[in-house]
């Protein structure tokens, strides 16, 4: 028997959604998790559009490997599953981010991230490792980066 769980977050950005959308959609988000929160991202299968797979190394701990399941440029959504190492060592059968854009205006979006899991019954203790913390200090990052850049674009004129 397993145990499912889900938890989200929205947050808005101060950035079109499609902006955003040009760092979550892609590898674009490694410019914001690399050196900061991951030594590494490396791309081992696939462009990095659907069905790629990632090879995402941590500042501290083992490797682990990411699948693209779903990048729909046109409705700004991604979702990954986590296909070797991380959660699932630790008795997960699941663990899905689901990242989505959603437009609110010309220069602001809402970033809405999710995070759905299954996870063996002997194992459920471990369901209180899962958290939306990270999530959201990229989304605050991303909207950071985006902003300066903006600023530094403006600047440039």
């Amino acid at each position: 028997m397993k145990t499912f769980g889900s938890v989200s977050t929205e947050m808005e950005i101060q950035s079109s959604a499609r902006e955003a959308w040009a760092l979550y959609g892609a590898v674009g988000l490694t410019v914001i998790t690399v050196p900061k929160y991951l030594a590494a991202v490396d791309i081992v299968e696939g462009d990095g559009g659907e069905g790629s797979i990632a090879k995402l190394t941590p500042l501290s701990g083992s490797p682990y490997y990411e699948k693209f399941t779903k990048v729909d440029d046109k409705h700004m959504v991604k979702e990954t599953e986590i296909t070797q190492g991380a959660f699932l060592d630790l008795g997960f059968t699941l663990y899905r981010i689901r990242f989505e854009n959603i437009p609110t205006g010309k220069h602001s979006c809402i970033t809405r991230t999710t995070i759905e899991w299954d996870v063996k019954e002997e194992y459920v203790a471990n369901s209180s490792r899962v958290s939306i913390l990270p999530s959201i200090n990229i989304a605050n990052d991303i909207e950071a980066y985006l902003l300066a850049n903006e600023k530094k674009h403006k600047d440039s004129k």
